[in-house]
């Protein structure tokens, strides 16, 4: 597939939470970084709710810290919070801002969580991580802080939700898989940077094995792949606004670690 892909390629992770990028998203990013790709991780909300024990102000510090942490391990820039958990809201003021991030950084590929998840602030953050894509071009769209409008073509990749259902327990279909084998062991080692939300998560939802829970995350994705051993899904978000109908950088740049499920593509009507 020729898509005419810039030069330069700059990829942008963006979620939620500190440590909803590493859940879900990581192995991707790392391999875009070793195809060559300028990589930006960027998490909306500073996690100010994770914890029952510290106040809001010490574990958005330290909780900070550990995304840092976790950057430097990928080798990636890393954008401050703009809002506290609970607050990623789909409103006016937030999406001015989300729009001047993508203007500053300026993106050829968008890593966004999925628009079905089962909390709120994953789902209002992939919309306004759309939102503030398609804004990136408009002038007389006024950001937050004020950036100039930028022009190059952007392709958008959902994730696949947390624990691959959307909030109706329904199971969701990946449409395109990456092959994150040869990049497992440093992923695990992105979200341990996240020490603070081990015995949190264990106490609030039950899940008592963090680390081996991304894990079994990527082997769920690898098998439904049929051909990876360990996979990240994603789903292409709808050109219109954003790019020509073929840009699709991430199956370009990754070659034969990303492949695309041809049956997912018959039901969507595109072949």
């Amino acid at each position: 597939m020729n898509s005419s892909i810039p030069e330069n390629i700059v990829a942008l992770a963006a979620a939620a939470h500190p440590d909803d990028i590493e859940f879900m998203m990581a192995g991707t990013l790392l391999m875009l970084r070793n195809a060559g790709a300028d990589i930006h991780m960027w998490n909306l909300s500073n996690g100010h709710c994770g914890s029952n024990i510290l106040p809001a102000e010490e574990i958005s510090s330290i909780r900070w810290e550990e995304a840092q942490n976790s950057a430097r391990l990928a080798g990636a820039t890393i954008h401050p919070s703009i809002t506290r958990d609970i607050d990623i809201l789909y409103e006016r003021e937030l999406i001015a801002r989300v729009s001047a991030v993508i203007r500053s950084i300026k993106p050829s590929i968008m890593l966004v969580p999925s628009p079905q998840d089962y909390m709120e602030d994953h789902q209002n953050a992939s919309r306004l991580l759309v939102t503030g894509a398609f804004t990136r071009g408009i002038k007389n769209y006024s950001t937050d802080p004020p950036v100039e409008p930028i022009n190059n073509p952007v392709a958008i990749y959902h994730a696949m939700p947390h624990g691959l259902h959307d909030s109706l327990r329904k199971r969701v279909r990946s449409g395109q898989y990456v092959d994150i084998t040869p990049v497992l062991a440093k992923k695990r080692d992105m979200l341990a940077c996240h020490r603070s939300q081990k015995e949190w998560l264990d106490e609030t939802q039950g899940i008592d094995s963090y680390l081996t829970l991304m894990e079994s995350f990527s082997c769920d994705l690898g098998i439904m792949s049929g051909r990876f051993q360990y996979a990240e899904g994603w789903r292409r978000h709808a050109h219109w606004g954003f790019a020509s109908e073929t840009f699709d950088p991430l199956t370009d740049m990754l070659s034969e670690s990303c492949w695309t499920d041809p049956e997912y593509e018959q039901l969507l009507g595109t072949l």
